[in-house]
């Protein structure tokens, strides 16, 4: 283990040894709790990626998500992921091209790609719905998956895809495919966090499952955030704020002297 967590190798041993578990998180908050309860896998976008973030994450092995649209050209990507490296990433995500993976791979950079529903890149599968519900579509996923592969890739997000396709191109793979809706035949359950906790506003994925109700709980502190806004303006209109108690003093010789040498 290096700085208490996965190395990429070790990361690599566990195909088919275990489910892991895997969050997406994006504050220091819910990176901190994630090491707290022993979560396996952290995904972390850049730029929230940052070194609190790495030392919130704690024994986590964490995937630095490149933001694909905001990088471009293979130089971008690969400044960005030594970057993310450099700050204490595990891996890099990235949703580019097959040539600037494979680019990344060469240079030794471990990297996590995306397979089956792509969000980024929807729309050339009919848009936010399930893939490979056909034998040709299935057949589709299972080639992307040996594309990244032969690429260098150490493994990838199989997103929406049905179970038992997932669990065949799993065991037919040696990259690490993180489960988001492609049941347990994946090497890792992910998640994100917002829907865990139970706050996502908007649309909530079947595949989602809601383990507290935080929304209701920040919406009372919203509320109350609110009200104590409300209170100051009132204090500060009706000169209740400031007290006596939140301003300095001056002694009154000391005071005396200034008002005299203000007046010359």
């Amino acid at each position: 283990m290096k700085n208490n967590r996965m190395t990429v190798a070790e990361f690599r041993a566990l195909k088919g040894k275990r489910q892991m578990s895997m969050l997406f998180v994006d504050t220091l908050d819910e990176a901190q709790a994630a090491s707290a309860a022993g979560i396996d896998i952290l995904s972390i976008i850049d730029p929230v990626f940052t070194p609190e973030m790495r030392e919130a994450a704690g024994g986590c092995f964490v995937q630095c998500g490149l933001p694909y649209g905001v990088l471009c050209t293979y130089e971008d990507y690969l400044r960005a992921a030594h970057a993310a490296i450099m700050r204490g990433a595990d891996c890099v995500y990235c949703a580019a091209s097959l040539e600037i993976i494979a680019k990344l791979a060469a240079e030794g950079i471990p990297v996590v790609s995306h397979v089956g529903l792509i969000p980024s890149k929807a729309t050339w599968t009919g848009g936010f719905k399930a893939v490979g519900k056909t034998a040709q579509s299935a057949m589709q996923v299972y080639n992307h998956v040996k594309q990244l592969e032969a690429a260098g890739a150490i493994g990838a997000e199989l997103e929406v895809v049905p179970d038992r396709v997932a669990a065949e191109i799993s065991k037919r793979t040696s990259l690490i495919m993180l489960s988001m809706g492609a049941g347990v035949g994946g090497d890792a359950q992910y998640l994100f966090a917002e829907d865990v906790l139970g706050y996502t506003r908007g649309h909530r994925p079947r595949h989602a499952k809601v383990y507290r109700n935080f929304r209701a709980e920040y919406d009372r502190l919203q509320a109350e955030r609110i009200a104590a806004f409300k209170e100051f303006k009132g204090d500060v209109q009706s000169g209740a704020y400031p007290e006596p108690s939140h301003t300095v003093t001056i002694a009154d010789a000391e005071f005396d002297a200034f008002l005299k040498t203000l007046k010359g």
